[in-house]
């Protein structure tokens, strides 16, 4: 998708595509390092946007695996499916707090990782925190959930902007979570790894 093409659906839409400019290349492997792709049986990706994350995390999976991808922007979501033809791939046109149940209906009960490029700090706190348990609750205890924020986000409290406490948030469903700062982005982004999900579903 153009660049031009890619700004203006962001003012259409800036609440749930939350972006500029596509992930720089920089950015796009932040997401995807810590995250244990090798022998990955199943992993989700949250606001795919135009695929520049979801390449690169198929480019690391195994031949076996399957990426669910969870696009609510009906634009982005036909892109993905005509320009990425790999078998691998299930784009999903559902909210991302349905992570649980969409991942269920399709056999599986947990996943090997999740990446995350979800605008968090424009949503409402309950549905950030439904997103983040989703997330959390279905993931291995060997798991790793990446997201990245940008740089100035704030958020709205009170009527009031407020710089939006990241690791803070994270960290209230993860009990390990580290960051970095990738500069070479527009606009510059943190990367959150998030390991020991708080909240597992059984295994039994």
């Amino acid at each position: 998708m153009h660049p031009i093409e890619f700004a203006m659906e962001a003012i259409a839409d800036f609440r749930t595509v939350g972006a500029v400019a596509p992930s720089s290349r920089f950015l796009t492997q932040a997401m995807v390092d810590p995250l244990p792709l090798r022998r990955a049986r199943v992993v989700v990706e949250l606001g795919c946007g135009t695929g520049a994350v979801t390449r690169a995390l198929l480019g690391e999976m195994p031949r076996q695996s399957l990426l669910l991808a969870f696009e609510i922007n009906p634009r982005f979501a036909t892109y993905l499916r005509k320009q990425i033809s790999d078998p691998r791939l299930v784009v999903i046109p559902a909210s991302a707090e349905n992570i649980r149940k969409e991942v269920h209906n399709r056999g599986f009960r947990h996943v090997d990782a999740v990446a995350s490029s979800l605008a968090l700090s424009l949503m409402p706190d309950q549905l950030k925190h439904d997103i983040l348990s989703e997330s959390s609750s279905v993931l291995q205890r060997s798991g790793v959930f990446t997201q990245y924020l940008y740089l100035h986000g704030v958020q709205w409290q009170g009527g009031r902007p407020e710089f939006f406490g990241g690791a803070r948030l994270l960290g209230r469903h993860f009990r390990e979570v580290n960051q970095t700062i990738v500069w070479p982005n527009l606009p510059p982004a943190f990367v959150y790894a998030c390991r020991g999900a708080r909240r597992h579903l059984s295994t039994a």
